[in-house]
């Protein structure tokens, strides 16, 4: 009897002794799991993944004002990623723009949006990306002139446009809005793309969300103006759109909203997507940027060469009617894109086309530069505009030449 006792207090003292183990392991879990969600809502793997590359290995090029930028690698490789950062450090990069050994970022890292971010969220991050497997991945050489190459200017930057505060919810605002407050303007930093810059490239936030071209895309109104913005639109409506990437009635997303969509709004929770939703319809109303598409309008004249290619080229895909024969993500009636006079991002897709991951499937359209020449690329785009976007368009070939000499391929330099 009495080995037996002691058999069961030795096993007990055993449980009790990898408890405190088992418990840090599921502690970690929990952690890496967070992490991996608020890395998702943050969208960073779209900046730091070339686009067919190996995620978060960093190499896409960023086209700035003052020259080329490219986005470093995240993995936790030991010289060429992110190995070896303490919690100080990372949380210091992600608030203020400063890496380890003191050196300023270029705010293409849009930490003056993750400034709000919780150290809780913060670290989460960290050790989701620190889980990963290292990859060895060099950059190539940022390519950016003097002045702007030298670096330590961008601590007069950031006392002008980092502010470096935490997010602070509202106390007059419901928990919802509040939450949607710090998915949009934090994690989701969908301001460095959808309000217009000031004279030192920050944010104009007097603009907020009024639309603003980044990298020759149309980041459109997101505020709640009825004839630019949201206001036209169901909470239904946007909610789909911010989850799939598509909704009846307003075409489909391309370019960066397409990605933003495939690589982090797609994989929020339904009530974090409404908190969204709850966020942008109190966004005071922005009469900026060009009008979306009426719905229930009359097409208007049809050029005879855009009408002939459009049936030659897009209407097994789009249908006649560009209601899309495949899927909703084929639809044309009514998308923002359409209703653009200066056919900005639809000059963009013809001429780069687009694509977006969804549950359905791989959802692609590929460039048509090849097949077409600049006066019939302007005439199609103008088709478009007219019968889908409801009004005459004002496409020029010459708008086509220079998107076309835009989209060509540059040599970048190695990383030494």
């Amino acid at each position: 009897m009495t080995g037996l006792i002691r058999n069961i207090a030795a096993a007990a003292a055993l449980v009790l002794a990898f408890a405190p183990v088992s418990a840090r392991a599921d502690a970690q879990s929990d952690l890496v799991a967070r992490g991996e969600y608020v890395t998702r809502a943050a969208d960073c793997v779209a900046c730091h993944t070339v686009p067919g590359g190996k995620q978060f290995t960093g190499g896409r090029p960023f086209k700035l004002p003052f020259g080329v930028l490219y986005s470093p690698n995240l993995t936790p490789d030991e010289t060429t990623g992110i190995a070896g950062y303490s919690d100080d450090d990372w949380v210091r990069m992600l608030h203020e723009g400063v890496g380890r050994g003191g050196k300023h970022l270029y705010p293409a890292m849009p930490y003056a949006s993750y400034t709000g971010m919780s150290r809780e969220d913060a670290l989460a991050v960290k050790a989701y990306l620190m889980s990963l497997a290292p990859v060895h991945a060099p950059a190539p050489e940022n390519d950016i002139g003097f002045p702007f190459n030298q670096r330590w200017g961008m601590m007069f930057w950031n006392l002008l446009n980092n502010p470096n505060k935490r997010f602070e919810p509202d106390p007059a605002k419901s928990a919802e809005y509040n939450r949607g407050a710090y998915l949009v303007d934090t994690l989701g930093h969908c301001g460095e793309c959808h309000t217009p810059r000031n004279l030192t490239m920050g944010l104009k936030n007097s603009k907020k969300f009024a639309g603003a071209e980044q990298e020759g895309w149309l980041a459109y109104n997101l505020t709640s103006d009825p004839k630019s913005g949201l206001g036209g639109w169901t909470d239904e409506q946007l909610a789909e759109y911010l989850s799939t990437g598509q909704t009846a009635g307003r075409g489909p997303a391309s370019g960066p909203m397409a990605e933003a969509v495939e690589h982090s709004l797609s994989h929020l929770k339904p009530e974090d997507i409404k908190a969204i939703v709850t966020y942008l319809r109190g966004v005071p109303g922005q009469p900026d940027g060009p009008p979306a598409a009426v719905a229930g309008a009359s097409p208007g004249p049809a050029d005879p060469l855009g009408e002939r290619l459009f049936a030659q080229a897009c209407a097994g895909c789009h249908l006649p009617n560009g209601a899309g024969r495949q899927s909703p993500w084929a639809a044309l009636g009514g998308a923002h894109t359409a209703a653009d006079p200066a056919g900005t991002n639809l000059v963009k897709v013809l001429t780069e086309g687009t694509q977006l991951n969804t549950r359905q499937g791989l959802m692609f359209m590929h460039p048509f530069t090849g097949a077409y020449n600049d006066r019939e690329l302007a005439a199609l785009g103008n088709y478009v505009r007219s019968q889908f976007g409801y009004q005459p368009g004002a496409i020029t070939p010459e708008q086509i030449a220079k998107q076309r000499e835009e989209a060509s391929p540059k040599p970048s330099k190695p990383s030494t």
